[in-house]
């Protein structure tokens, strides 16, 4: 994709990953709309980079992405890129039964419903200006870690829907693109230690890889141990389970309480 000259439409845009993606948008001369749940931090977000444009939105809600479909097109005409970030990372515990069996999916209505319901909202707008779609998934779509069964599930599912929409898109205009991040030093990944099994990056490293990836055109984008994690799954995927297994298990919080 063109990195200069976009309107981008990014979900999830107030903080981590999500922030930083719009702030290198911005910095490369494109228009930047971002997304998010919590008015304050888009406020915070809009302050630190006055350029960036706010809507309050959840990726999760399907009346809100309609909404906000409908407030694009009328303020935003020109906008010409997707980018599928807003996500959420739930430790989970599975060996008991679980009261809330609506916050049990949570994961699923923001991780994989959302960016499905935010591609047939805006499709056909990127098809006529032969836009992109970027997706973040992780790299964790490739291989299960036990500390977060539910997400891991999501993102192997985006990867899936991912390859699925390219395919269909191919002989539409529309670019279709993967980032796959590793651990990344955010909120998300707060509590995990840094000498741990897991190389956690800062995100200048993920935003350095990520826009490497885009100038290089690839459609799959594997920056830091997400490219280990890919190889791993595919040489030895028994191997590679086995020591995310071994090293989230401390990091599983434990059974609810009857």
């Amino acid at each position: 994709m063109k990195l200069q000259g976009n309107t981008i439409l990014l979900t999830g845009g107030s903080a981590g990953i999500g922030l930083a993606l719009a702030k290198e948008f911005v910095s490369l001369g494109n228009k930047v709309i971002i997304t998010g749940r919590n008015a304050e931090k888009l406020e915070a977000a809009r302050q630190e980079t006055p350029a960036l444009e706010t809507i309050q939105s959840d990726a999760a809600d399907p009346e809100a992405v309609r909404a906000l479909g409908a407030q694009v097109k009328e303020r935003f005409p020109d906008m010409n890129v997707l980018v599928n970030n807003a996500g959420v990372f739930i430790p989970r515990n599975h060996t008991t039964s679980s009261d809330d069996l609506e916050g049990l999916t949570a994961e699923l209505d923001v991780n994989f419903a959302g960016p499905i319901r935010m591609v047939s909202v805006f499709i056909d707008q990127l098809k006529a200006k032969r836009g992109a779609i970027l997706n973040v998934s992780s790299g964790l779509a490739f291989v299960p870690l036990p500390l977060s069964p539910i997400y891991c599930a999501t993102k192997a599912a985006l990867h899936s829907f991912t390859l699925s929409l390219r395919a269909q898109l191919e002989d539409e205009g529309v670019e279709v693109i993967e980032l796959m991040p590793p651990a990344v030093r955010t909120e998300l990944t707060a509590d995990m230690p840094d000498d741990g099994d897991f190389k956690i990056i800062s995100t200048e490293q993920l935003i350095k890889e990520t826009f490497h990836g885009l100038r290089a055109g690839r459609d799959e984008i594997r920056p830091g141990q997400a490219k280990q994690l890919y190889w791993m799954s595919r040489i030895a995927p028994g191997f590679i389970n086995a020591q995310l297994a071994k090293g989230s298990k401390a990091m599983i919080p434990p059974p609810e309480s009857d």
